[in-house]
């Protein structure tokens, strides 16, 4: 688990077409098969998780670095840009007690919203509309279909969407920027004409996220 960055496949989880004349049985066994495949694989194992559950802020990023195999957080600034992106992420997920299940679906929802980032290079829009078809699935508004699906309840599942408005997708044109520029650009490239992209975005951004979190 954890070995890479972005091993985990990205993008809108495909609707189930139940054939017809099929059983009550067989549509619900389509649709839990469905479920399941939802921010799946894991990006941690619950042993990963547990271990670090029994570290400081210190043991964690070393746990996190060794998961991820960073070797070069001294001179790589996109390792170290990374590691506190799942570091900070784990330590606010640690902050909300949530359980080993919430752990695991949180963290490979940050690392999929990465992966669909760097290898898909989605959209911001993209991404939020992705993020809003996973939380259907995952959050509250699934209630409806089965209780025991519910990973997350109403106030955890606001609480996510804003945490991911401040640690990534205000900051997504950084990430864009880390991840299609050479090292050279990054240097030299200029936090101003970035932050003056995100402050365009910004009015539109938060109409996004104030619909996201009320469907």
């Amino acid at each position: 688990m954890a070995t890479s960055l972005g091993t985990t496949v990205g993008g809108t989880t495909p609707a189930v077409v139940t054939p017809v004349g099929t059983s009550p049985e067989s549509e619900r066994d389509a649709e839990l098969q469905e479920h399941e495949t939802i921010l799946s694989p894991d990006f941690l194992s619950v042993a990963q998780i547990t271990e670090m559950l029994a570290k400081d802020v210190d043991g964690v990023e070393q746990k996190l670095a060794t998961f991820l195999n960073f070797k070069s957080l001294k001179t790589c600034l996109k390792e170290a840009i990374l590691l506190d992106y799942y570091v900070s992420g784990f330590l606010w997920a640690r902050s909300m007690d949530f359980s080993i299940i919430q752990y695991q679906k949180f963290m490979t929802l940050l690392d999929m919203l990465l992966h669909n980032l760097r290898t898909l290079h989605m959209s911001l829009e993209n991404s939020l509309k992705w993020l809003g078809e996973v939380m259907a699935e995952i959050g509250p508004s699934h209630l409806q279909k089965n209780e025991k699906w519910n990973i997350f309840d109403i106030k955890q599942a606001n609480a996510i969407i804003d945490y991911l408005k401040i640690s990534l997708f205000q900051h997504y044109k950084l990430y864009e920027f880390l991840f299609y520029s050479t090292r050279e650009e990054i240097v030299i490239g200029t936090e101003t004409e970035i932050n003056e992209k995100l402050q365009i975005q910004e009015e539109t951004f938060n109409a996004r996220i104030e619909k996201l979190k009320k469907a």
